[in-house]
């Protein structure tokens, strides 16, 4: 059995964990760039784990509105979380539940979906406009040649190492030395000993 983008070829009796969305600390810009198409749809406001039947809609929302024309849809994402759920109100205990869905984790900024194709940028922005309303969260319609993101700052115009640089200059004159402490300090004797 051959998966696709909303459902891999997963075991789904195979209990997961929830895990969290990957948070790019370490200054990586993976994923916050358009790479195939040109135009993409980027996820601005907060990591969050996004079910395959959301991103099926907006899927088919697209499809909808740009019926018709000549273009290709890029998925960046890949539902490969499955989702567990036990009843509701249910007794603690008894296990993690039964399987209920499949899930992609989406980190904030990255690219969902791009489309490349002979149409005018008023019609995709529309379409992306139509499938974000679909999608938990907010959403950023981005172009070709964007600048990068790193966690939630745009590297417009700067790079990596502006960023690691300190704000101001200081310098070496307004700095003072530590103070010692003091001899009475450093022999003092402990409250608990006689």
């Amino acid at each position: 059995m051959a998966g696709n983008w909303l459902e891999p070829s997963l075991n789904r009796n195979k209990k997961m964990m929830k895990g969290r969305p990957r948070v790019a600390t370490g200054g990586s810009t993976k994923g916050t760039t358009v790479v195939w198409g040109d135009y993409g749809l980027r996820m601005i406001d907060h990591h969050r784990r996004i079910s395959a039947q959301q991103l099926k809609v907006a899927e088919d929302t697209i499809k909808q509105r740009l019926r018709g024309q000549k273009y290709r849809l890029y998925k960046r994402v890949c539902c490969n979380v499955g989702v567990f759920v036990s009843g509701n109100e249910m007794r603690m205990g008894k296990g993690k539940g039964s399987f209920d869905h499949w899930a992609a984790r989406v980190a904030v900024n990255q690219i969902v979906l791009e489309l490349r194709g002979m149409i005018h940028e008023q019609v995709v922005r529309d379409a992306f406009r139509l499938a974000s309303n679909k999608l938990p969260g907010q959403w950023q319609f981005v172009k070709k040649g964007a600048p990068p993101v790193v966690g939630i700052t745009k590297l417009d115009g700067i790079t990596l190492e502006d960023l690691k640089r300190p704000r101001r200059k200081v310098s070496g004159e307004s700095l003072e030395p530590v103070p010692q402490a003091s001899n009475s300090e450093t022999q003092r004797t402990p409250l608990d000993l006689p």
